[in-house]
């Protein structure tokens, strides 16, 4: 399940926000099929870069925006099993880096952070050819129309 809120003063077209909760609801579901559960509750907050800088310097103590974050909540102990966590993405910073457009770019971000609450770390070459391909996999099954199927 996916809870998705955009932040007061960030402007997206309606369209497009629909399209990506759509799309990374396929990618939650995708991820919950891959560990054989029947859903998992993520959510998604779509912020500017003011939002995430104070996000990213009172838990990372890196004083300066960047363009996500995720907050594991499976690693709490009081967390619900099918609790994944929360994703953060500013969409300022996506607009400045994104090559591919915007939606391209929003669902990299979600699928990279979906990722990391799932347990993949890019500390090192191999960790992050593993947690890239398991990213695109998510971004692929996005993408498919019809039931969703485990990715």
């Amino acid at each position: 399940m996916l809870e998705l809120s955009v932040d007061e003063g960030v402007v997206l077209p309606a369209a497009l926000v629909r399209q990506v909760r759509r799309e990374v609801a396929r990618m939650v579901k995708a991820a919950a099929l891959h560990e054989g559960r029947d859903d998992l509750e993520v959510a998604l907050r779509l912020c500017g870069d003011d939002a995430i800088h104070e996000l990213n310097r009172a838990w990372r103590g890196k004083d300066r925006p960047t363009d996500v974050l995720a907050f594991a909540q499976r690693e709490a102990a009081s967390a619900a099993s099918n609790l994944l966590g929360d994703i953060i993405i500013s969409v300022d910073t996506a607009r400045r880096q994104a090559k591919r457009g915007l939606h391209a770019e929003l669902l990299h971000l979600a699928s990279h952070g979906l990722c990391h609450l799932l347990g993949y770390d890019h500390r090192d070459d191999e960790e992050e050819r593993v947690m890239n391909a398991r990213a695109a996999a998510l971004r692929r099954e996005s993408q498919r129309t019809g039931r969703v199927r485990a990715a």
